[in-house]
């Protein structure tokens, strides 16, 4: 299993001090921005890539996939990325999310969105890089389990794949939709991404409705299942002592600087945070991998 850190909270500090905090975190690598605002801007991924792969390897760190905006194959400097991370050895690559709106218009919504995940997989297929699609909750055609089964249905497990989240699978589906979803989606799982979060009641409506909104929160503290949802893991055999190390990729998301977050973290408290969580994760994985 390889654990590595999303940089999105850390687009404060370099991608040398990032490695350097994940490492000392306990972490095998990084799971590297490279779309706007990333730690590598799509404009650079050739030469960003480059750099940051340099930097690792000096690190003794690993960068076995990136996260992108990538949704369509004319998206700005698709294949640059997809070439830089074949020549730079990363062979997962997180797309982007394709927005759901409006009500009524989901059926078209989903071929369209499958149309152009054909073009993005035609694209990825001639670097034999592998597209992941990242299981969000919220108004995204990916939303969930099932959205995201009815958008991979079509496509192999080694044109594209799955990138399975409990914490946004559990807010779309709390009970059993989120065992549902992995159980579709077994087939296709390429990347595990772990945060978590709790309800919290928010202001009522104007009708008087109660309304709650969700908060990230440590790991051990939340409401998403996380020793459920690594033994399912097992079972669907990602988790497999068989598989190569790059197919055993943990991305742990360390949400915890934003309006959402339990507490808005300084970037040293972040890693302390990640660190503790990281424990917790590999001791699930332990007991339940």
């Amino acid at each position: 299993m390889q654990y590595v850190l999303f940089t999105d909270n850390l687009s404060d500090i370099s991608t040398l001090d990032a490695c350097r905090g994940a490492r000392q975190a306990g972490f095998d690598g990084l799971d590297l921005t490279l779309r706007p605002g990333g730690h590598v801007l799509p404009k650079d991924a050739e030469m960003g890539l480059a750099e940051a792969r340099r930097t690792a390897d000096a690190e003794e760190m690993s960068i076995p996939m990136i996260s992108t905006a990538i949704v369509d194959d004319d998206s700005p400097f698709a294949e640059d990325i997809f070439a830089a991370a074949a020549h730079y050895g990363v062979r997962r690559v997180k797309l982007g999310y394709w927005p759901y709106e409006p009500f009524g218009t989901l059926r078209q919504q989903l071929d369209t969105t499958k149309a152009k995940l054909a073009r993005v997989v035609k694209l990825a297929a001639k670097y034999h890089v592998l597209p992941c699609v990242h299981c969000h909750s919220g108004p995204f055609v990916a939303s969930g389990g099932q959205m995201l089964y009815l958008v991979l249905e079509d496509f192999g497990p080694d044109e594209v794949g799955a990138y399975v989240d409990p914490m946004h699978m559990t807010i779309e589906g709390g009970r059993s939709v989120w065992e549902m979803g992995l159980d579709l989606l077994a087939p296709w799982v390429a990347l595990a991404g772990f945060k978590n979060f709790r309800w919290l009641p928010d202001e009522r409506d104007e009708t008087g409705q109660q309304r709650f909104r969700w908060e990230y929160v440590p790991l051990a503290d939340g409401q998403a299942p996380l020793p459920e949802f690594v033994g399912r893991l097992s079972d669907v055999g990602y988790t497999g002592d068989d598989q190569p190390a790059c197919d055993n990729i943990v991305s742990l998301h360390s949400e915890y600087k934003g309006s959402a977050s339990f507490r808005k973290l300084t970037t040293p408290e972040l890693l302390n945070q990640s660190a503790e969580d990281l424990r917790y994760l590999k001791g699930l994985f332990e007991r339940f991998g």
